[in-house]
């Protein structure tokens, strides 16, 4: 019986769901790339959700659905059955706490490279989102067989803070592999050319940044209106979330659709829950929880009365690695310890600006504060 069961595993088909309804293209164009993910995959069966008489007899099941919403309270049943092992939709509702990971190539190398995350709200606090996705992007990582998967973060509001609290953690007993910038200055603080080139295998940046990243990198030769690169905006992650949910968007076309499906099949095949509760389970072991608490109550300190700054000097050296967040703050640190300083836009990002008798000073106050 053992052997029967095990034989039964084996042979069982990956049945995934796609929703027909919402998208800016004709439904034959999904019809289509269910069929030609479906045909040129192995042990694997597509349902399409909400098409009706127009596949019937085309060799692919569907399950009728008037609207997208009724297709979503389908989908879901099916998944919450064992029906379905997967889904790939739009338009879909992730709860807060849950982020998807999308998955590009990269127009300078053709690599392809994990954008974490691209829909949905990891966190309320912009910091503690980023952290957040930055470990949904390695867990969809890991489940796509790359063991060690570099983690390089995107130069936006936030990264240097996130920087800091990613390399803590990684202190703290999570094992991190930090990414290097293609660039001459190095570090994991990815820039443009990184983004090009896929100098990492999970770039992180926050939602909404994400979620234009993969729209450009995905429509940028086709004028916009029509998605026809990469597997799209990927799978809904978070800690106890027991659904393979992917996203569309209402451009992606037949390409991205049907790469979408092949992404959903290699996250069930490489066991993404289960991928999941392991690397959760790492982090609570590494104090992950109480770490995020404490980020998560970090509010901005009541306005303190106003007061005169140190005499103007004429600054010449640049601090650089310094949040953008948090430059006004720096800035009038350094102040209240009687050091002129000024904060500025660098080439590679924002700098505080102070004399050159000043800058070792200020560079331990800056460390001892923890901007640095």
């Amino acid at each position: 019986m053992l052997a029967d069961a095990l034989e039964g595993r084996r042979t069982k088909k990956i049945r995934v769901g796609l929703t027909v309804h919402g998208s800016e293209h004709p439904p034959e164009m999904l019809i289509g790339a269910a069929k030609e993910a479906a045909k040129s995959l192995d042990g694997v069966e597509v349902v399409l959700i909400g098409a009706g008489e127009e596949v019937e007899g085309r060799g692919i099941q569907c399950v009728k659905a008037g609207t997208l919403e009724e297709a979503h309270r389908i989908m879901e049943k099916m998944l919450d059955g064992g029906e379905l092992d997967a889904v790939v939709t739009m338009h879909y509702n992730f709860p807060v706490g849950v982020s998807t990971v999308g998955r590009v190539v990269t127009p300078a190398r053709g690599k392809p490279m994990l954008i974490a995350t691209t829909t949905g709200t990891s966190a309320v606090n912009r910091v503690a989102a980023m952290v957040k996705n930055a470990v949904y992007g390695i867990i969809a990582a890991k489940t796509l067989g790359i063991e060690n998967p570099s983690v390089g973060i995107l130069n936006v509001d936030g990264s240097r803070q996130v920087e800091r609290l990613l390399k803590q953690l990684s202190e703290q007993g999570y094992e991190i592999n930090f990414a290097g910038s293609m660039r001459a200055d190095g570090g994991c603080i990815m820039r443009g050319n990184d983004l090009l080139a896929g100098s990492c295998d999970v770039m992180v940046t926050d939602t909404l940044t994400g979620n234009i990243l993969v729209k450009i990198l995905s429509a940028y030769t086709t004028g916009g209106d029509y998605e026809a690169l990469g597997w799209g905006y990927g799978p809904g992650i978070g800690e106890g979330y027991k659904r393979i949910i992917l996203i569309l968007s209402r451009a992606s076309g037949a390409p991205v659709v049907e790469g979408a499906i092949r992404y959903a099949v290699e996250l069930v095949r490489g066991r993404l829950l289960e991928k999941a509760s392991e690397e959760f389970e790492k982090l609570r072991k590494a104090g992950f929880h109480e770490f995020l608490s404490e980020l998560e109550k970090a509010v901005k300190p009541e306005k303190e009365a106003a007061f005169e700054p140190p005499p103007k000097k004429a600054v010449t050296e640049e601090i650089a690695g310094i949040d953008v967040l948090q430059m006004e703050e720096a800035v009038r640190i350094l102040w209240k310890s009687g050091i002129y300083a000024e904060s500025g836009m660098g080439c590679t990002g924002p700098v505080i600006m102070v004399t050159h008798e000043d800058l070792k000073s200020a560079v331990d106050i800056l460390k001892a504060e923890g901007y640095l």
